[in-house]
């Protein structure tokens, strides 16, 4: 069994961290807010005032946490970042959402202290991640990804290597590009049918047996129609990844599509819908 570090008691990360104990682990937990960690305390993990406290002693430290000024304040933060309180062999698993600029920039202080890096966001969401049955799409090296395939696989049912620091980034940015551009199409077809009298139900239903839907296009058209917004993956993380994706497309220009379905996003926080699930954008295009 590891001693592991989990900063981030967020949706997906609070499970992640659950599944690791479960497993045996010795967890030590962080959080900015503290009571967020209450629950795993409860149940034998331990908690640490930073993440310099958390990774002292580790072999290994997740973290998932918002977006790329989180995790740089979380790892090289000089006063509290994890990376200074992780001895030289120790392994960094930075799961977050993030950039591919920054993924790499990571790496390289991570070196610098001795420590190696592996990127490890996810496909899936909290059922995904309560069930142990995330997707891992990993950027990094042989070596260390092999040192982590253990604790990845409880919490993963598929690990993929992808290539090297910033490819799994790139990865997960397009994996959620593809999911937010289905969502908004689907938003506006609904529209479309509604305008024109026609059954959202049984058009969607019709559509979902075709060879051109998809597993996630048949669950967001539910979600949908059952008007349920309760907040799986809320609009404000999706714009946000979007905003990544177009930075490495390098201009709107070479992502048209890409920038379009983020425009829905962005109107949808506008409308208030930040917090709620991205499909929540329907409410855009349905009276």
């Amino acid at each position: 069994m590891s001693d592991i570090a989990f900063l981030g008691m967020g949706a997906m990360g609070s499970r992640m961290a659950l599944n690791l104990l479960k497993a045996g682990h010795q967890v030590t937990v962080w959080n900015r807010s503290p009571a967020a960690a209450a629950e795993l305390v409860s149940l034998g993990a331990r908690q640490a005032g930073t993440p310099k406290e958390a990774a002292r002693g580790a072999a290994f430290v997740f973290a998932m946490v918002r977006d790329d000024a989180a995790s740089r304040q979380v790892w090289l933060d000089p006063e509290t970042g994890a990376l200074a309180g992780m001895a030289a062999g120790a392994v960094a698993i930075e799961s977050s959402t993030l950039s591919p600029d920054w993924v790499r920039e990571l790496g390289n202080a991570a070196s610098k202290h001795g420590v190696s890096l592996l990127e490890a966001p996810v496909a899936g969401s909290r059922p995904q991640a309560e069930a142990a049955q995330l997707v891992y799409l990993i950027g990094g090296d042989q070596a260390t990804f092999d040192r982590c395939e253990p604790l990845l696989k409880v919490l993963g049912s598929a690990l993929h290597l992808v290539g090297p620091l910033g490819t799994g980034a790139l990865v997960k940015l397009g994996t959620n590009a593809l999911l937010g551009i289905q969502v908004t199409a689907l938003a506006e077809l609904m529209g479309m049918f509604q305008r024109n009298g026609v059954d959202a139900s049984s058009a969607l239903n019709v559509i979902g047996q075709t060879a051109v839907s998809s597993p996630a296009a048949r669950q967001i058209a539910g979600l949908m129609l059952a008007e349920d917004i309760s907040p799986r993956f809320p609009v404000e993380l999706i714009e946000k990844d979007f905003g990544y994706a177009l930075e490495a497309a390098g201009s709107r220009e070479a992502a048209p599509t890409i920038a379009a379905a983020r425009q829905i996003f962005q109107e949808a926080m506008r409308k208030g819908l930040g917090p709620s699930n991205m499909t929540s954008v329907v409410q855009l295009f349905v009276r």
